[in-house]
């Protein structure tokens, strides 16, 4: 509403001067012409008052609400989420350029309604099996359902999890983590979105603001203490007590390191048998384990359910590699991930450590 309707609304009255020195009158412009009534400057504020008062509070009711709507730019965004974006990519290997992209582009650089008052970032609709909260828009139909969050880094972990619990996606998982223009496409192909442009729109948001930079985010390294920590426990097999936390349908129990659920491997068992006893894909048993299609699954080996740490936990600092050990070896022992132990080694990927050698785990 402009300043002319709300003049006319409250009050429909102009102001001049007719010449009379020290006077100044008010006519009614539906009266001029016609000897309208006139009134005094005091009067007609007696008379108008409350609809000042009324016009004065709605103005500025409307300019602090102006001000609270400020629009974030895309720029703005993109500082505020990155660091989320990228600790995502760290625990899902999900590309960080990948799910910026997404959420300018689904949440209008986080400007969007469902962007701002449910904190969905990226569009997810409830879906079958969503038990948590909601929030009802018009989209491709009438008042469909979406989620709605506590804040919008839930919104990127579910966007997270949405990616990496479906199967149709199972596919991009296999792509370099710095491959953007295979994930773009492979999300379509995949049917995340229905826009037949959706690839293109994702990668020109990529590289017009070079988000492809976070995908290959460097990380400092620890250097080897010349003096070696003190070692918690390092028992022969197992540095933990084996309790089960719980049981599967099939009785079989489960057990917790480093706050992360695993089994051990018996015979007959199989990617495909495990994903089916606990109601998760094969190929996420593969990854949680860092192990290839082709592996065989021994008797008595560790075998993790869920995605494993950058780090083991504050318990165990370091471990003495032992005759035969990998380092992949060393990962599943402490339900940490075999690059992160590379890395904070400061030893090429694939190597394998000298026996006697300590090496750290956090």
């Amino acid at each position: 509403m402009d300043w002319l309707k709300l003049c006319l609304l409250f009050g429909e009255v102009y102001f001049w001067n007719d010449g009379m020195e020290g006077k100044s009158e008010v006519r009614s412009p539906k009266t001029e012409g016609r000897g309208g009534a006139k009134l005094n400057i005091p009067q007609m504020i007696q008379k108008y008052q409350l609809s000042f008062l009324i016009f004065s509070v709605i103005l500025l009711s409307s300019f602090l609400l102006k001000a609270q709507q400020h629009e974030i730019t895309v720029e703005e965004y993109i500082d505020t989420y990155k660091d989320i974006a990228v600790r995502k990519m760290k625990e899902y290997h999900i590309p960080a350029s990948i799910t910026l992209a997404q959420g300018i582009l689904e949440s209008g650089g986080g400007n969007s309604e469902l962007a701002r008052k449910a904190k969905n970032h990226f569009g997810i609709k409830c879906h079958k099996g969503w038990t948590g909260k909601t929030y009802h828009i018009d989209d491709d139909k009438k008042h469909e359902c979406f989620r709605k969050y506590k804040n919008p880094e839930e919104s990127y972990r579910d966007h997270s999890l949405f990616l990496t619990t479906r199967g149709r996606y199972a596919s991009l998982f296999e792509l370099e983590i710095t491959d953007y223009q295979g994930w773009a496409y492979g999300l379509k192909q995949a049917g995340y979105a229905t826009n037949p442009r959706y690839p293109q729109l994702l990668i020109r948001i990529i590289e017009e603001n070079r988000l492809y930079q976070y995908d290959q985010k460097s990380r400092k390294r620890k250097a080897i203490p010349e003096t070696t920590p003190a070692i918690a426990t390092t028992p022969p097999e197992l540095p933990y007590k084996l309790e089960p936390v719980k049981y599967s349908a099939n009785k079989r129990p489960v057990y917790e390191n480093n706050k992360v659920l695993f089994i051990i491997a018996k015979d007959g068992d199989s990617f495909g048998s495990i994903a089916s006893e606990f109601g998760i894909y094969s190929w996420q048993v593969q990854k949680y384990n860092e192990l290839k299609k082709k592996s065989e699954i021994k008797n008595g080996e560790i075998l993790y359910l869920e995605h494993k740490k950058r780090k083991a936990s504050k318990d165990y600092k370091v471990h003495t590699v032992q005759e035969g050990e990998t380092m992949h070896d060393i990962a599943q022992l402490y339900a940490v991930k075999t690059k992160r132990l590379f890395r904070m080694n400061d030893m090429p990927n694939g190597s394998r450590p000298a026996p006697g050698r300590v090496v750290l785990l956090r």
